[in-house]
C-alpha cells in the first residue's frame, strides 16, 4: 500500500529489511470472489494493449494432430504413432509446467531448440497477450479448465479451494480470481513463506487448512500451488488435499535439476528406437565442489555450474575465466552437490564436448548490429485429453554477445547469457526487470528470428521433458502414494537436501 511505501521510505538499511521480513510473518488468507478478475491486476501494462503476433496465433490454433503432421514431415525418421501417444499422455503428478529453451546452432549449422530447465511453478500468464479479446482470463482459464480441472474432479475430501504462493502475486492472484470465476465458489489466496514462524497454512491428517483474518481455519479440498522456494520444507510429499503441482513433481525434476537430468536420460533411452529425445546441454550431476574444476577443464574451461534446487536465475554461475571459478570456489553453499553443464555461448567461447559445440542463434541484430541471447519460455498443461500449449514469452540478456571474450574485458559472461527477469532484493523480496521481456506480439516477436517450426520444436521438447519428470515421479511414488526414500537417496545423494524433506 501507499502507507507501507511511505513508512518504508522513512526507514534505512537494516530497519527497512527487518520491517519487510516482519511483514511476511503471520499472514492470513484473503478471500477472492467471482467477478474479482481485473486484467490490470494480472497482466503487465505492456501486455494489456499488445496484439498477438499472427504467427504465434497460428501456432496456438494448430492443434496436436497438425503439429504432429508438420513435425514428422520435417523429421521423417521420427515415429509418428509414438509422437501421437506422447502428446496424448495424461500426467499423473506433473500436469502444469514451463520449460526454458535456447535457440541454438552448431558449427555445422544444425539449428534446434534445447531444454535448459523445466519448472513446476512456471510464470508466463502476465506476459502473454490474449489469443481472444473476448476471454479476459486468457491462459489462466486454460490451465484451470485442463490440468486443475482434472485434479479438482478427483478430490476426495470436503473443503474449499485455495491458491498458495510465495512470490509472483500478480499471477497467483490471477489464478485465484480465474478459479473463482470458473468454479462459482470463493477462493482463498494465501501467502506462504518458508521463513514464516506463524504460517497461515497447517496440515491436519494431511489435509491442508488455511487461516482467515479472523483466525478461523478452513479445510481445503484442492489447491493451486505457486510456492517456489524449497516447497518440500513445508508441504508434505503425500497430501489428501489435491495439490497442483504436488511436491513430488519438484523433487523429481521440476525444481531439482539433478533429478531432471536423470529423468531425461531415462526417457531418452526409452525413446531412442523412435528417434526422439529431450535435447539438453551435456550435464554432469552429483558433483562435489572439489570436483568442479576437473569437469570444467574437461569442457575446455567454459561451463555452467548450478545449484540443483534453485530457481529464478539464482544459484547459477557461468564460468569463462579462472577468476569466475575462483569466485565460485570461495563461496559458502547450502547444498553438498552441484551439476556442471556445458556452456552455450558464442561460437568461439562455448564448451567443447563429445557431442560438439552448441552456440546461441540470438536475436536479429539491432541498429547497432548487436545480437542478444534470448530464451523462450513455453508453458504447457496436460489433462485427460493430452497436452496443450498455454503461453509463451521470451527474455533477453542484459548485454549483447561479443565474438571473443577478450574483445571487451569489462563484459561479464552472466551479463551476456543470463536471461532471467527475476531479481532477488537484499530484503528477500523479488522484483522483475520487465524491460528485457520479449512479448509474443506484433512489435516484439520479430526480434527473435524464430518461426512456427521453432515453436513446434519448443512445444515438443517441453512435452518430452514434462513426461520424463512425470515418469520419474511415478518411479519415486508407488500406487499407494508411498515415497521411495531409499531410491531417491540413491539417485540424489545430497544429505543437505534430504534433511529438508517434509515426509
Amino acid at each position: 500500500t501507499d502507507a507501507d511505501a511511505d513508512s518504508a521510505g522513512a526507514e534505512t538499511g537494516a530497519e527497512a529489511t527487518a520491517a519487510k521480513a516482519k511483514s511476511k510473518q503471520g499472514c492470513n488468507a484473503q478471500l477472492v470472489m467471482a467477478g474479482d478478475f481485473e486484467q490490470a491486476n494480472h497482466f503487465y501494462p505492456r501486455v494489456l494493449n499488445a496484439q498477438i503476433h499472427p504467427l504465434v496465433s497460428s501456432f496456438f490454433q494448430l492443434g496436436n494432430e497438425r503439429i504432429i503432421a508438420r513435425y514428422v514431415h520435417l523429421r521423417p525418421n521420427v515415429n509418428q504413432d509414438k509422437l501421437r501417444e506422447l502428446l496424448a499422455y495424461q500426467p499423473k503428478h506433473f500436469a502444469w509446467a514451463g520449460s526454458d529453451l535456447f535457440n541454438v546452432t552448431t558449427d555445422q549449422g544444425q539449428h534446434q531448440m534445447i531444454i535448459i530447465e523445466t519448472n513446476s511453478c512456471p510464470s508466463g500468464q502476465k506476459s502473454m497477450p490474449l489469443l481472444q479479446d473476448t476471454d479476459e482470463c486468457g491462459g489462466y482459464r486454460s490451465v484451470l479448465r485442463s490440468a486443475f480441472g482434472d485434479l479438482l474432479r478427483s478430490a476426495e475430501v470436503d473443503g474449499e479451494l485455495a491458491v498458495i504462493y510465495d512470490k509472483n502475486h500478480m499471477e497467483a492472484s490471477g489464478y485465484a480470481a480465474a478459479m473463482a470465476e470458473e468454479s462459482g465458489e470463493h477462493v482463498w489466496l494465501v501467502e506462504y513463506h518458508d521463513s514464516d514462524q506463524d504460517p497461515p497454512v497447517r496440515w491436519t491428517d494431511r489435509i491442508m487448512e488455511i487461516r482467515d483474518a479472523a483466525g478461523a481455519w478452513h479445510a481445503i479440498r484442492a489447491c493451486f500451488r505457486y510456492v517456489t522456494q524449497r516447497p518440500w520444507s513445508r508441504i508434505p510429499l503425500y497430501t489428501r488435499t489435491r495439490v497442483l503441482n504436488p511436491v513430488i513433481a519438484c523433487l523429481a525434476g521440476g525444481r531439482n535439476k539433478m533429478m531432471a537430468a536423470r529423468a531425461y536420460e531415462m526417457l531418452n533411452a526409452e525413446l531412442r528406437p523412435f528417434n526422439m529425445s529431450v535435447r539438453v546441454p551435456l550435464t554432469i550431476y552429483n558433483v562435489v565442489r572439489d570436483e568442479v574444476p576437473l569437469w570444467i577443464d574437461s569442457m575446455g574451461g567454459h561451463a555452467v555450474i548450478k545449484n540443483p534446487y534453485s530457481n529464478a536465475g539464482q544459484g547459477v554461475w557461468t564460468i569463462t575465466t579462472k577468476e569466475d571459478l575462483q569466485s565460485f570456489m570461495a563461496l559458502d553453499h547450502r547444498y553438498d552437490k552441484f551439476i556442471v553443464q556445458s556452456l552455450v555461448g558464442n561460437a568461439s567461447w562455448s564448451s567443447t564436448t563429445h557431442d560438439g559445440c552448441f552456440y546461441h542463434v540470438g536475436t536479429i541484430p539491432n541498429k547497432k548490429n548487436n545480437i542478444f541471447v534470448c530464451d523462450v519460455r513455453m508453458m504447457i498443461a496436460g489433462a485427460s485429453d493430452g497436452f496443450r500449449p498455454i503461453s509463451i514469452y521470451a527474455r533477453r540478456a542484459r548485454l549483447p554477445l561479443i565474438a571473443k571474450l577478450e574483445d571487451d574485458p569489462t563484459a561479464t559472461s552472466w551479463g551476456m547469457l543470463g536471461t532471467n527477469l527475476s531479481v532477488k532484493l537484499p530484503d528477500g523480496s523479488w522484483t522483475t526487470e520487465s524491460q528485457r521481456l520479449v512479448l509474443m506480439d506484433r512489435k516484439d516477436f520479430n526480434q527473435l528470428g524464430i518461426g512456427i517450426d521453432d515453436l513446434i520444436d519448443a512445444y515438443i521438447q517441453t512435452v518430452l521433458s514434462v513426461i520424463a519428470i512425470d515418469k520419474m515421479c511415478q518411479r519415486l511414488v508407488d500406487d499407494g502414494d508411498k515415497f521411495n526414500y531409499d531410491l531417491f537417496r540413491a539417485l540424489n545423494p545430497d544429505d543437505a537436501l534430504l534433511s529438508e524433506l517434509t515426509l
